[in-house]
Parts: structure tokens; C-alpha cells; sequence
């Protein structure tokens, strides 16, 4: 398999050429194979339609393959699209060393530059058909996101762990300090952040080394960054109207995870048909649970009140 090198450059080029022309419908069709070096960034009524395509992380690189173009900016983008046709791929390539505990150390940047997609404001948006392989820590980080589709999405995370002597080798344990030997932590899925809200995630597979969903509202550093300027009022933080259907997957930890910690609520979330097909895996011995709902351990500044 051959890749066009600075993939990431050709991507945003040819999509600042769509945007320059006004004539031209503002959706892109990409094959081929593709190393990514820069953050394909995606601007608000845009669809970009992957077809029988594999976008591969570039080795040493820390950024998003895909972020939409108003992240990080408190400005709030609409209607982004990532439609999956055929065999298409996302793979985070050769791991990087980023991890939650080295992140904003010794010139590191901060741990989010290490998902695959990462939308910040956006208010509809749509992914579907798509593998995802290999993240480097969340595959999927929606923050303050409205109005979205998750459908069709297939995991597999590295299932690697390190070994007394340094070496790798596959499958994955929580038998005495198994976990704490994987090569990549927190490699999850899905992940809903404060102030996402009505959202629809159905018909998810395949492995993850984290949890495959998680709906995690804990106002912190991520949370500031990426807030909204327009959605500073009380709720604003809260993750609600979430249905989440139709899932098939292994996960060493939980295959859907509710959590809500330091004043945001969760509510009106919807959980219908979580299948656990971890028996038998190539990949690890045993999940926590399917559906994992709060923690006796403390993630925020508190512990949710009734209600």
C-alpha cells in the first residue's frame, strides 16, 4: 500500500480551492491513500465523502486528522458531514508517546491533539461509514455539539502491552497489573463532552481499548478551551437528549460510560440494544461492564446531587 506523502496539505488545499469558487458545491470526494501531517480542517456546510480511502497519521506528528475549522476559536461552525463510502479508513499510524500523563510536559502539547476527529461548536454534523483504527487517545471528542449522527462506526485500538523486558505483544488483561501495562491508555471511541446535546449514535462495533461511548460531563481544561462564547449560561455543560442503539463491541473497560461530576447533568439519554462480543476476543480477556453509570472515584470537583 503506497501513500501520498502531506496528505493533510493536499486535503486542505483542494478544499481552500472548493471555498474560493463559489460555483462549486462545497463537498469533496477523496480515494486513495493518504499519510496525514496537518489537520485537515473542515469548515461549517461542507460534506467530505471518503471513498474506498485510508488516511494513515504521519510517524512523530501530534494533531487531529479532521477538526472542524472554528475549534478552539469559541466560534460555532454548522451542517459538517464525513460520509464513509466502501472501505474507508481512519488510522492513527505509529503511536506517538502523547498520553494523559505527559501532556502539556517538556514541549508536549496538550493530550487532544491526539484524536482522530475532534469537533468543538458545531451544530449539525454527521459521520458514518467509517473504521477507525489505532487512535492515539480518543478516536471520536465532541464538545459542546448539537444536532448530530454517529452511524456506522467500527472500532479496532491497539491491543498491545508492554512487557518486564520493553517488548509489545498482543491481548489485553486486567489480570493483576494488566491495564496499567497497556501501550496506549485511554484509547476509547466515542466521546460526548459538556454541552452536547441531542444527538443520535447507533450501530457501533468492533474494539476499543477504553470505553467504546462515553458521555462524560466534567467541566475542565479541555472544557475551557473549546466553550463557546455564545453558550456561557447556566446548563450550558449539560449532556442531554442522547440515543444510543444498536451496539456490538468489546471494551476492556465499559461499552457505554455515564458520568457526570462537578455540576453538569446528565439526562434524557436513551440506551437501547448494547451487546458485549468480548467472549472469545483476540484482543482482551474481559470488559468492566456494558453500561457503566457514575464512579465512587472522584473526576470532578464533586460528586452529582439528586436530580
Amino acid at each position: 500500500m503506497i501513500f501520498l506523502k502531506n496528505g493533510g496539505a493536499e486535503l486542505n488545499r483542494r478544499i481552500r480551492e472548493i471555498l474560493d469558487d463559489p460555483s462549486r458545491p462545497r463537498t469533496l470526494r477523496v480515494t486513495g491513500c493518504y499519510e496525514i501531517e496537518e489537520t485537515v480542517l473542515l469548515p461549517s456546510d461542507f460534506t467530505l465523502i471518503l471513498e474506498d480511502c485510508r488516511l494513515r497519521m504521519a510517524e512523530g506528528v501530534y494533531c487531529n486528522l479532521f477538526r472542524n475549522q472554528g475549534a478552539g476559536q469559541r466560534l460555532r461552525d454548522r451542517n459538517i458531514r464525513i460520509l464513509g463510502l466502501g472501505e474507508a479508513v481512519l488510522d492513527g499510524g505509529p503511536y506517538n508517546g502523547l498520553s494523559e500523563r505527559n501532556a502539556g510536559q517538556n514541549g508536549l502539547p496538550e493530550i487532544w491533539n491526539n484524536n482522530l476527529i475532534l469537533f468543538a461548536n458545531v451544530d449539525g454534523f454527521h459521520i458514518e461509514g467509517l473504521r477507525l483504527e489505532n487512535q492515539r487517545w480518543w478516536a471520536v471528542n465532541l464538545l459542546f455539539c448539537r444536532n448530530g449522527t454517529l452511524r456506522n462506526l467500527d472500532f479496532c485500538a491497539d491491543d498491545r502491552r508492554v512487557e518486564e523486558d520493553g517488548s509489545l505483544v498482543p491481548y489485553l488483561s486486567h489480570q493483576g497489573d494488566g491495564y496499567s501495562r497497556c501501550y496506549i491508555h485511554n484509547a476509547d471511541g466515542i466521546d460526548l463532552r459538556c454541552g452536547c446535546r441531542d444527538i443520535l449514535i447507533e450501530n457501533i462495533s468492533g474494539f476499543t481499548q477504553d470505553d467504546t461511548v462515553a458521555l462524560t460531563a466534567l467541566p475542565g481544561r479541555l472544557e475551557a478551551v473549546f466553550r463557546p462564547c455564545e453558550d456561557e449560561k447556566d446548563g450550558m455543560d449539560d449532556i442531554c437528549r442522547v440515543t444510543i442503539r444498536n451496539l456490538s463491541c468489546e471494551s476492556l473497560c465499559s461499552i457505554v460510560r455515564l458520568l457526570n461530576q462537578g455540576g453538569p447533568r446528565l439526562y434524557d439519554i436513551r440506551i437501547d440494544g448494547v451487546r458485549d462480543t468480548s467472549q472469545g476476543s483476540a484482543h482482551m480477556d474481559r470488559g468492566i461492564c456494558a453500561v457503566r453509570i457514575g464512579d465512587t472515584g472522584l473526576y470532578g470537583s464533586r460528586q452529582p446531587a439528586p436530580g
